[in-house]
């Protein structure tokens, strides 16, 4: 099972940097676009799309890094005051009932809608540069698959911690960025009764 969760992890780690990298052409062409058409008034006909496509990619592959992370947004009201296992079980119950089965099956949607631009050798139809889109609809599906594969690591770590095992000796957190405020507290008090 650590086997598992350390290839996927490396998998949304690898995913995840390549998505950071994206940002720099990202910016490059924004500069370029902005620079051609008001310093010589001379704007580019791809600039849109190659925008929304590299921000795009940025945000698809930047999802399931997000979830290794534990940087998604967390509605903790109640969590927060959650034991450790507690926390595990629900986040093991939300990971496999709720967001693994959206997850697959939007993974399942986008490598039909992917291949079907391919077949089709669909345009984007947004400029004049109109370029083909499969490409980027592979980003989506490369994006989806990878939070898949993160939410099962997640189901895996929280099972893990529901059978007993300490996580963090093979250096995952699971838990993480939802016990710091816990840590934090605990961290406070101890120093004040020294």
């Amino acid at each position: 099972m650590v086997a598992i969760v350390r290839l996927i992890e490396r998998f949304s780690g690898l995913i995840g940097l390549v998505g950071a990298w994206v940002m720099l052409p990202l910016i490059l062409s924004m500069v370029y676009e902005v620079l051609a058409r008001h310093f010589f008034n001379a704007p580019t006909f791809w600039a849109y799309e190659v925008g929304y496509m590299l921000a795009g990619t940025t945000y698809m592959f930047g999802m399931g890094y997000c979830l290794k992370q534990g940087a998604h947004i967390r509605v903790d009201f109640l969590y927060e005051q959650m034991s450790l296992k507690r926390k595990a079980l629900v986040n093991f119950l939300g990971y496999l009932i709720l967001m693994l089965p959206g997850c697959i099956w939007t993974t399942y949607g986008l490598y039909e809608y992917a291949i079907e631009a391919y077949v089709t050798n669909e345009v984007s139809g947004e400029s004049a540069w109109n370029p083909i889109i499969w490409p980027f609809r592979v980003v989506w599906l490369i994006g989806f698959i990878s939070l898949s594969l993160q939410a099962i690591s997640e189901v895996l770590k929280n099972f893990m911690i529901l059978q007993g095992k300490d996580i963090e000796q093979y250096g995952f957190g699971a838990l993480e960025e939802a016990t710091m405020d816990y840590v934090t507290n605990e961290d406070a008090s101890v120093e004040n009764r020294s």
